[in-house]
């Protein structure tokens, strides 16, 4: 497929194209969870430039691992006469310095290692043996790329991109791969054929969120519940066995990194490290510390800080949809077939996790929320933020579901909600709002203009409440907006 075929992933693109005119070599390693699409964008950008490209086999011995690539080598380089295949690391990568330098083709090559951390068996070597390729010959070749590719990220963070041996500082690019945003995920349903709302877009990537290789699953001529019902309430359905598989393939004894995100599960409102360490019976050593930045390094959790705190007062919250969705509704689910959704969504479960789930998409598409309310160049730090009164105070707690900490001095507090028609204010609740605001006010003794701003799916009733109460809303559609 051509580069201008894929969707989103400019940044990356530019990065990697910047890569074939450099004047010096590159070493280039590309991380993230997977089903990301970390293979096609590599595949597309140097479709014309990839020389020798090898995916690692998962759970495979040193000995397998060098026959394939032997294997691979003999077929890249065309050759006549299979390679002998070689005993050790360092021999294989002498053959593939030598069929490199045989090579005639003009411009930049590209040498791509697919899935890396599979390659790194114990006790191969391998590690050491790529580190003296780099450093030895292939940093010296202003010609060539060579990437590294790999779904288990937190190994790519340890071992590569903050590796204390050889490879120490001498990656020259990095780039970690992010599922896509609402409005690529509609682009690339677009792409497919699809003609979808934007609320229907949204209940897709509720369940789903933005892996493109679950995407690509959604089929032309389905209503988002059949496409649920199909790949997540069926025996064969992809996404009802995915998560089996999911955890396993991306890190080392991930009953713990497990255990993490089944509570943070239950916990819409997040958690704190104190809680996580009791909620999961762990120490308060350096073992959570590993799991939570795993976590967050492959994009199941996400770490915020709240307003007037420090990084010690961090909450952890799961942002990774399909898990929310599978602990919520799959696992353990009785009802099969058609049907099967539109009956759990009339339910009292499905109240609590949509609040949650669009929760967690506003945070994720905060650029174009401030792009909607106008304020995209004024710097602006977000966060969330609690008060909870202690037992002998005469004073009612608040939650402020997200707040824009403006530099013009002003402050938005934004009221998040989910419903599948246009919200209304009652008295009641524009008196809780209106509380809310003025506890934030007095309890953080900012003398910045407050705002509240109600974002929502459909839009808020204009009624007397809403005019009393509110400053400004913002709809689902700018949650679509491109950037």
């Amino acid at each position: 497929m051509l580069v201008h075929e894929l969707i989103g992933r400019e940044l990356e693109i530019n990065s990697l194209q910047e890569a074939l005119s450099s004047p010096r070599a590159e070493l280039i390693a590309l991380y993230g969870r997977r089903r990301v699409g970390k293979t096609f964008l590599v595949r597309s950008v140097y479709e014309q430039q990839i020389i020798f490209e090898l995916t690692g086999l998962k759970d495979a011995n040193l000995n397998d691992q060098l026959e394939n690539f032997s294997d691979t080598l003999t077929g890249a380089f065309k050759l006549p006469i299979p390679l002998a295949q070689p005993s050790k690391w360092i021999q294989a990568f002498r053959q593939l310095i030598h069929l490199i330098e045989a090579n005639q083709k003009e411009g930049k090559k590209v040498v791509f290692f697919d899935e890396f951390p599979w390659l790194d068996t114990p006790k191969s070597g391998f590690l050491q043996a790529f580190d003296h390729f780099w450093n030895s010959w292939a940093s010296k070749q202003s010609n060539l790329i060579v990437v590294i590719c790999g779904s288990a990220a937190s190994w790519m963070i340890q071992h590569i991109v903050r590796n204390k041996g050889g490879l120490h500082n001498r990656l020259t690019r990095r780039i970690r791969l992010m599922p896509f945003n609402l409005y690529e995920t509609a682009q690339l349903l677009k792409q497919q054929g699809m003609v979808l709302e934007h609320s229907q877009i949204l209940e897709l990537y509720m369940a789903m969120g933005g892996i493109p290789q679950y995407l690509i699953e959604v089929k032309p001529g389905e209503s988002p519940a059949q496409t649920i019902d199909r790949l997540c309430f069926t025996n064969e359905g992809w996404l009802r066995h995915e998560f089996q598989d999911l955890y396993p393939a991306l890190f080392d004894n991930a009953e713990k990194h497990l255990e993490v995100i089944r509570s943070l599960a239950d916990k819409s409102s997040g958690m704190s490290r104190t809680e996580i360490i009791k909620a999961c019976n762990m120490s308060t050593g350096g073992t959570l510390s590993k799991i939570l930045d795993e976590l967050s390094q492959s994009g199941f959790i996400s770490e915020y800080i709240p307003y007037g705190k420090t990084q010690r007062d961090s909450i952890y919250k799961l942002t990774d949809e399909y898990s929310l969705f599978y602990l919520r509704f799959i696992e353990n689910s009785k009802s099969m077939g058609s049907g099967t959704w539109l009956s759990k969504s009339a339910g009292p479960a499905f109240s609590t996790w949509s609040g949650y789930a669009f929760e967690n998409i506003c945070f994720k598409h905060v650029p174009q929320l401030k792009k909607v309310l106008g304020i995209a160049a004024v710097y602006t730090e977000h966060s969330i933020w609690r008060y909870q009164p202690k037992a002998n105070e005469d004073s009612t707690g608040a939650q402020i579901d997200l707040l824009f900490d403006r530099n013009d001095r002003c402050i938005n507090l934004i009221e998040i909600k989910f419903s599948q028609k246009k919200f209304t204010i009652d008295k009641k609740y524009a008196e809780e709002l209106r509380n809310k605001r003025w506890v934030f006010m007095d309890k953080t003794n900012t003398k910045k203009s407050v705002f509240l701003t109600m974002l929502s799916t459909f839009g808020v009733t204009n009624n007397e409440h809403y005019l009393g109460t509110v400053q400004n809303q913002i709809q689902m559609s700018a949650l679509f907006e491109p950037l």
